[in-house]
């Protein structure tokens, strides 16, 4: 089993609509749980770990942060069982911000778990 790295970020836990793919943001899943380090992304449709993927996460007042990231786990979940699954989808490390990081940083600021 790999090694795991501990995170730096504490996580925040918010069911946020996100769009993503490899170039279209084609997919439509939810945000689990993030930082500015990373996500845990619901979905049925997960990328192989180690894809390269664009995200636009949408805040809840109409802002949408847009940010790159690699998949650096995946679990594939039949749809009809994702609910029930208590890891589904792919946990991603961001690795660029094209735009909002502020804005993302300050709503995360503002939840408390």
């Amino acid at each position: 089993m790999a090694n795991r790295v501990a995170r730096n970020q504490e996580r925040k836990s918010r069911r946020l609509k996100v769009r993503f793919g490899t170039d279209e943001l084609s997919k439509i899943a939810f945000l689990g749980n993030a930082s500015v380090a990373g996500a845990w992304i619901i979905t049925g449709q997960p990328e192989r770990v180690g894809t390269l993927l664009r995200f636009c996460i949408y805040l809840p007042e109409g802002e949408e942060v847009l940010v790159r990231g690699r998949v650096q786990w995946a679990k594939k979940i039949p749809p009809n069982l994702i609910r029930l699954s208590k890891n589904a989808g792919m946990g991603v490390k961001f690795t660029r911000f094209e735009s909002g990081l502020s804005i993302f940083s300050d709503y995360l600021a503002t939840l408390r778990y």
